[in-house]
């Protein structure tokens, strides 16, 4: 039997953590934190009641649970190791950010060396989902492990479901993120086409909502777009290719790497390579990157001539 947890960790007051970080302690009563980045998130939780510790390990040995919110699978890799001395027998680790499945079973296996329990539980929503409490978690652990955590990821999410076990939550999150940077990458490009014929975007956009094609992505991208703010959507190129990668992995594993997959794989890598990987994705339509980005190659393709008749 799981102890129920009484002290929980968090770390990775960014935009988004910070969010579930205000919610857990209101609604939890109790937290403790790290500076990993910034003072600022650190400093107002405090303020609402926040405990905080000097390091990782710190942390870990004062808290019953560790939630962690971090970029990517190596960053997730280095903290999980700094945190190795502060953890016991019984404690519990969930990882709520977008790993690799490869290093989400490595941190499992490492955990359970050491007697602790871990769950993996990607997220859906944004900043905005995050500071009203209404993510979705996609839940990898035992069935033990999710009748505990439920109600703790509950303080910040308005959906939790348990897809399986360890890796059963990545796999989904996969899903839908390959979902929406398929989205995004049409999106951008059609609307980019869209600008070279003429099209106002403004007009385009208030028929599109009213049909088939609207989506969340959709209205994140060209919400702003069509009154030339380039920043709707607050997430990174950068964050959006180290996704697509993890989805590549899984679908080549899969033998599933379709033309579709590194076409989508291909948009963000390019952006990358000519320099836009710490720009937002909605910024992919600003005139001076969309006019140089999006430029047909058919080298590889069987597509007629352009200037054919």
């Amino acid at each position: 039997m799981i102890a129920k947890p009484q002290n929980i960790g968090f770390v990775g007051l960014g935009a988004m953590g910070s969010g579930m970080a205000s919610n857990l302690l209101a609604k939890h009563g109790q937290l403790n934190i790290v500076c990993n980045r910034s003072r600022k998130p650190v400093d107002e939780l405090v303020t609402q009641g926040a405990k905080e510790f000097a390091n990782y390990a710190e942390l870990a040995s004062n808290s019953d649970m560790v939630i962690l919110c971090l970029p990517n699978s190596e960053v997730v890799e280095a903290v999980v190791a700094e945190m190795a001395d502060g953890f016991e027998d019984g404690k519990i680790l969930i990882d709520t950010g977008t790993s690799s499945l490869q290093s989400t079973q490595s941190v499992a296996e490492a955990m359970q060396d050491q007697g602790v329990h871990f769950a993996e539980a990607p997220l859906t929503g944004g900043i905005k989902q995050a500071a009203t409490g209404e993510l979705g978690a996609l839940v990898g652990a035992t069935s033990e492990v999710f009748d505990m955590i439920e109600p703790v990821l509950q303080n910040f999410c308005s959906s939790v479901q348990h897809f399986g076990p360890i890796g059963a939550g990545a796999r989904a999150k996969f899903v839908n993120n390959y979902m929406v940077m398929g989205i995004v990458a049409l999106v951008s490009e059609a609307f980019h086409v869209a600008g070279v014929t003429g099209s106002d975007w403004e007009k385009l956009y208030d028929v599109v909502i009213r049909g088939s094609a609207d989506s969340g992505a959709f209205r994140r991208i060209i919400g702003n777009a069509k009154n030339g703010d380039f920043e709707g959507y607050v997430f990174s190129i950068d964050g959006a290719l180290k996704d697509m990668t993890y989805i590549t992995e899984m679908n080549t594993s899969l033998g599933r790497a379709t033309p579709l997959n590194m076409a989508v794989l291909d948009f963000f890598s390019d952006a990358a390579k000519a320099g836009h990987g710490d720009r937002l994705l909605s910024e992919l339509l600003r005139p001076e990157i969309r006019e140089t980005l999006f430029q047909p190659d058919f080298s590889n393709s069987e597509l007629p001539d352009q200037n054919s008749p």
